[in-house]
């Protein structure tokens, strides 16, 4: 099992998610996020006086799904994911060493 970990724009998550049913995975988890990479933020102006935004708004996903669809998985959210702009985001990969569905005792692959 993998678990796939995408930091991507707030405005993909709807694309994403998407593309992410199509391939046939049936669960994510969303969390709203803030951060930044290369880019280090902006600066803006409000009422005249300029500021900078250290932290830009990001969505994090994690997905759980088996070694045979993880390839497809990334490939997917990258696609859907990208503007070919800075701060598209980034997608981790690493393994899963189990997993237990609380309310049906079932494990591993079929856990998820």
């Amino acid at each position: 099992m993998k678990k796939i970990e995408a930091i991507i724009k707030p405005f993909k998550l709807d694309e994403v998610k998407e593309a992410l049913h199509e391939i046939g995975v049936s669960g994510i988890t969303v969390t709203e996020a803030k951060g930044f990479g290369r880019q280090k933020g902006h600066t803006e102006l409000y009422r005249g006086a300029e500021y900078v935004v250290d932290f830009l708004p990001k969505v994090k996903l994690e997905v759980i799904v088996s070694d045979a669809i993880a390839e497809s998985v990334v490939e997917a959210v990258a696609a859907a994911a990208q503007t070919g702009r800075i701060g598209d985001g980034k997608i981790f990969v690493s393994s899963i060493e189990s997993a237990l569905r609380i309310r049906t005792g079932e494990k591993d692959d079929d856990a998820i």
